[in-house]
């Protein structure tokens, strides 16, 4: 089940390594096309990049904040050796939530669907994170 539990950790770099050279392309072609000027990346002033931009920046960033917290819930499950099919598949649930999310924002940007998606995620970690609490108190 160890290895089980890291499949979903996979994902979620991959999805992070995706996002991060999308990132990459679209900005150089924004400046490119003179959207915004390299001196804007000195202190990353996206001001006047175009919505696709700002929105694959915005992702990225996010990529860095909820994932964080279930990257963290997996290495101390693995460490207290509680590591089940229950935290694969909310685990799973919750990287699969992320690349829902990620689709969204980068792609239409429909905010409610992606707000939604959003917290779908955040209560499959919640719920992981409950877990997780549970057993090390009645442990």
């Amino acid at each position: 089940m160890e290895k089980l539990i890291l499949l979903p950790v996979f994902v979620q770099i991959l999805l992070t390594s995706v996002v991060m050279v999308l990132m990459g392309k679209r900005r150089i072609r924004a400046a490119k096309n003179k959207e915004i000027t390299v001196a804007a990346f000195k202190t990353m002033n996206l001001t006047g990049a175009n919505e696709q931009v700002i929105a694959t920046s915005r992702n990225f960033d996010n990529q860095f904040q909820m994932p964080m917290l279930y990257l963290f819930s997996v290495l101390f499950t693995l460490q207290l050796g509680f590591a089940d099919l229950g935290y694969v598949v909310l685990g799973a649930v919750f990287v699969l939530l992320r690349v829902l999310h990620t689709v969204v924002h980068i792609g239409s940007n429909n905010v409610r669907l992606r707000f939604n998606i959003f917290l779908l995620g955040c209560l499959a970690l919640w719920l992981l994170w409950l877990r997780l609490a549970w057993q090390v108190l009645v442990a």
